[in-house]
């Protein structure tokens, strides 16, 4: 399967991508790390005496894009280790194994065994939200706490699609530039601008919506657990979840936390990319939760 819609495409959206790292004043190193699935492409910042933390995207998108307004910050805390999923739109490269056997705790075992990492922090965002429950439910030995932006328990897949159907499309299915801007006062609360306002972070973001072929990340899945599995995670886990966000921030997900006694907080005014809406508001509180002795 190919990722990219095209081979211009493909260098567009690489080249967005490199715009948008360069664009950080920070220091920060990038490493192709081989797995059984494929080469995957980290962005490493911050001293390794600090905790790792991984960091992981969401469905379609990629770690320039995804932590443009958090990598600093968090780097001077941590040993921040952003992750290009496997399938996904960034600088990962996938081997044919990847679509016939995906197995996402495998993969991420070898990207820390690979990193010499035993234990560590993890936040995502969205499906990474999704990720960081599973890894740390199916290895909790590796997995101190983890943080999940705009991504609550699912329910079912039948929720989950219905939900992201009605966040994407139309839009999304015949992408414009001035269709970008309508999805993301869509998906975002009132501070949507820190997104739109950056030419980058919209041009880049309108090159994978055009060429980025979103059926290559389908081996992520997401999966529903049991109440006694979701049991495991619920003092290592915070919810962040934006007031605007309609793909997490509805009663049938706010039900679920308050039933598995998860801590989570409401953040006022933030939507779905609520880490580029409100990224001081986040950044503060992935550090004082995942640091709190």
């Amino acid at each position: 399967m190919n990722r990219f819609k095209s081979a211009k495409g493909k260098e567009l959206i690489y080249q967005s991508y490199d715009r948008l790292l360069n664009s950080l004043d920070m220091e920060y190193d990038e490493l192709d790390i081989p797995t059984s699935y494929g080469i995957t492409h980290l962005i490493t910042s911050g001293s390794p005496l600090n905790p790792s933390l991984l960091l992981l995207h969401g469905t379609a998108d990629n770690s320039a894009m995804m932590w443009v307004y958090n990598l600093k910050p968090l780097a001077e805390r941590f040993h921040v280790i952003a992750i290009d999923a496997i399938g996904g739109s960034g600088r990962s490269e996938p081997y044919a194994q990847y679509y016939r056997t995906f197995q996402q705790e495998y993969w991420l075992d070898e990207v820390l065994k690979a990193m010499r990492i035993e234990r560590t922090y993890v936040a995502g965002v969205s499906y990474g939200a999704q990720l960081a429950q599973h890894f740390a439910i199916m290895r909790p030995e590796k997995v101190e706490k983890i943080v999940c932006m705009a991504g609550a328990i699912s329910g079912s897949q039948l929720e989950v699609m219905s939900k992201m159907m009605k966040a994407f499309l139309p839009e999304a299915l015949f992408p414009t530039r001035a269709g970008c801007e309508k999805l993301l006062r869509k998906l975002s609360g009132p501070y949507y601008t820190t997104f739109s306002n950056n030419t980058q972070l919209m041009e880049h973001w309108y090159y994978l919506l055009k060429y980025f072929n979103n059926r290559s990340m389908m081996k992520h899945k997401i999966t529903i657990f049991t109440d006694e599995q979701l049991s495991g995670i619920r003092e290592k886990a915070l919810f962040l979840i934006g007031d605007h966000d309609m793909l997490s921030y509805y009663p049938k997900s706010l039900e679920r936390l308050k039933k598995h006694q998860m801590t989570y907080k409401i953040v006022r005014g933030g939507g779905h990319a609520v880490n580029h809406e409100l990224p001081e508001v986040v950044n503060k509180e992935m550090i004082d939760y995942l640091l709190k002795s």
